[in-house]
């Protein structure tokens, strides 16, 4: 059973709109909530909400009888402030259980001082929710912060540019890879044996120690820097018997473990599952057995589409940006269009895809949702041709500046004052990147490709619920400092008309 809201408020409890805010505050906490606040209470953006919540219950589920499961409205808030404010699931667990503004916008009362939420809850709740249905949300409340601002007739200028999230790995080594494979297929076949009572691996932890040590030994080799050549040649010998050593001891565990299986197998109670996870570690080791054969001890190149970057987080691509000081990221790619009131209209998640390659699709996707969308700019990585053509049929004016040396007609349109004026304006982009990189989207912790679009859209949505919570918080503090210039006033007049 899953509700939208409780339909009675309880003892005690403070309703979302006369929930109270520090106006002088500058964190993040306040405008969030101040923004979820706002949605709540426009009632043409709680009802669009509300109806896209109830999408989150999965299928077969029925909303109404069962066991009560965490209210709608409660996973959108802790979502929005987990990815607002950056925190792991421990810090958000702190807060939902001891921030008494928060408390209050999850709908608790005084009388509910002694409920506390479960770390695995939030986990459970938070993860419910899909990158499409953050975006319809997302739709809704960047809508809600162009009518409070009144622009929602106009014209729209967005901006385009794509930056790399991290996913939660370590720097890639072929032997390091071997390690971790090795050590998770060691680990799930003892657990699982234990589990049926197969004897075998009581000293895993050993054998898992044995494999570590050469791998340090062949990590800790370094190729020699000496101009004698017996001496390097000495040494590259040493490297290959260190390599040669460590993956004769893996292998040699690898043959143990398919023997393992075979009795796994026949087991009544060993579900298939659990088998396949283990087969497939194994897959990942002796696909980098292979690789470290044919690296260090054939001493050949392994071509770049055929290396894995993470067993655990296999999306994990290596991209060079070129960036000063920054050699590689390990990550994937996330172009972003915002528009010239800092709100993120489209956001996606480039999987093996280049800047040149989403243009087109950024803003179509962009003026299906936001139709006053008319310019946008871009920089040079997003150049070829055919997107120029493409997107000077969708938006009245392109800022796309064109790679390599300029004809005279280039020229002419590059240095005109309104192309000129819209490049001078493009890095307003990277203002809305860092916020997302301060703001969550620096590292995902979150497992899976799934896991990465859901904590991409997450992010994205509780930028724009900041922005406009931003927008109300600046309102009310200019109302709050008319009626106090009024007040001197009035004050100043009684005086006069008293003195």
């Amino acid at each position: 059973m899953r509700k939208i809201m409780e339909p009675q408020m309880k003892i005690g409890e403070v309703s979302i709109s006369a929930i109270k805010f520090d106006l002088q505050s500058r964190d993040e906490i306040p405008k969030i909530l101040m923004g979820l606040q706002h949605i709540h209470c426009t009632p043409g953006a709680r009802s669009e909400v509300f109806s896209i919540l109830k999408d989150i219950v999965p299928e077969g589920t029925d909303l109404d009888n069962g066991r009560p499961g965490m209210n709608l409205w409660k996973i959108l808030v802790l979502g929005a402030i987990r990815l607002g404010c950056n925190w792991d699931y421990d810090k958000l667990l702190e807060i939902a259980n001891n921030h008494r503004t928060l408390r209050q916008m999850l709908g608790h009362g005084i009388l509910d001082e002694g409920y506390r939420y479960a770390l695995q809850t939030l986990k459970d709740n938070v993860s419910l929710m899909a990158p499409g249905l953050l975006n319809k949300i997302d739709q809704v409340a960047v809508k809600a912060g162009h009518k409070l601002l009144g622009k929602e007739q106009k014209d729209l200028k967005g901006r385009c540019d794509s930056f790399v999230v991290e996913t939660d790995v370590h720097y890639p080594t072929d032997i390091n890879l071997l390690f971790d494979a090795i050590g998770k297929v060691i680990n799930l076949t003892t657990l699982l044996c234990d589990s049926v009572g197969i004897p075998g691996w009581r000293q895993s932890q050993y054998n898992t120690g044995k494999i570590k040590k050469l791998f340090r030994r062949a990590q800790n080799l370094k190729h020699s820097n000496s101009k004698d050549e017996k001496k390097k040649a000495k040494r590259a010998e040493l490297i290959i018997e260190a390599h040669q050593a460590y993956i004769d001891l893996v292998e040699s565990f690898l043959e143990k473990v398919k023997e393992t299986i075979k009795m796994l197998r026949e087991h009544p109670l060993v579900q298939e599952g659990a088998l396949q996870e283990i087969e497939k570690y194994m897959r990942d080791g002796q696909r980098q057995i292979e690789q470290i054969r044919t690296r260090v001890i054939q001493g050949k190149n392994i071509p770049h589409d055929k290396k894995v970057f993470s067993i655990f987080e296999e999306h994990t691509e290596w991209i060079c940006k070129g960036k000063a000081g920054i050699s590689q990221e390990l990550g994937i790619r996330v172009c972003i269009l915002h528009d010239q009131y800092g709100f993120i209209l489209n956001h996606m998640v480039m999987e093996q895809q280049t800047d040149d390659k989403v243009p087109i699709i950024m803003v179509q996707e962009a003026k299906a949702k936001f139709p006053k969308l008319n310019s946008c700019s871009f920089d040079k990585g997003f150049y070829s041709p055919t997107n120029k053509e493409e997107l000077k049929k969708l938006l009245a004016k392109v800022i796309l500046p064109k790679k390599g040396k300029l004809s005279s007609k280039d020229k002419e349109e590059e240095y005109s004052e309104e192309f000129m004026q819209g490049r001078r304006k493009h890095s307003a982009v990277e203002s809305s990147i860092n916020a997302l990189e301060n703001h969550g989207l620096d590292r995902c912790p979150d497992h899976g490709i799934v896991g990465f679009k859901r904590y991409v859209a997450l992010a994205v949505l509780a930028r724009n619920i900041q922005i406009l919570g931003n927008i109300v918080q600046q309102k009310a503090l200019k109302r709050l400092k008319r009626r106090e210039r009024l007040k001197r006033i009035r004050e100043l007049e009684k005086c006069y008309l008293t003195g």
